[in-house]
């Protein structure tokens, strides 16, 4: 959608797309987390019944779950640079956010803070709220709509 937008000349067309798409997608992710976190130990209990298991299983679910919100946003926002032929500014996001950012503060928050398994999920919900709000900062630059598609 945004580059048939920018292609029409019509960047605004482009905006409203990605507000209406990272809408849907919100909701839509935002069900899937609330699932995820009121049945999380049924969940864990499909895949697994060892009792040791389930409470880091549902540990895991309910705490990255939170984070869904920023990510489906973050997600239709950095496939719009895409779209407006822009490949490098993803790549960076995805590559500063998730290696250079998300990794070093799972061991931080895991081992160095002593948060164990759970410093661990914590820094994925982390890294996607820093995805959504670094992938938003640079889409409202604007950069993306002087692309030629």
């Amino acid at each position: 959608m945004v580059g048939q937008a920018l292609g029409a000349r019509k960047p605004e067309r482009a905006e409203h797309a990605v507000t209406i798409a990272g809408l849907y997608n919100m909701v839509f992710l935002g069900g899937v987390g609330l699932v995820f976190v009121v049945f999380a130990r049924p969940i864990v209990g499909l895949f697994t019944n060892d009792p040791a298991v389930i409470p880091f299983g549902a540990d895991a679910l309910r705490i990255v779950a939170i984070g869904f919100l920023f990510y489906a946003w973050g997600m239709v926002i950095s496939q719009s640079f895409n779209g407006a032929g822009d490949t490098n500014t993803p790549t960076l996001l995805n590559f500063f956010v998730f290696w250079c950012w998300e990794i070093p503060l799972a061991y931080v928050l895991a081992i160095r803070l002593g948060f164990g398994p759970r410093g661990i999920y914590f820094a994925i919900m982390i890294a996607y709220a820093t995805f959504a709000v670094a992938a938003a900062a640079l889409w409202r630059r604007g950069k993306w709509k002087v692309a030629r598609v």
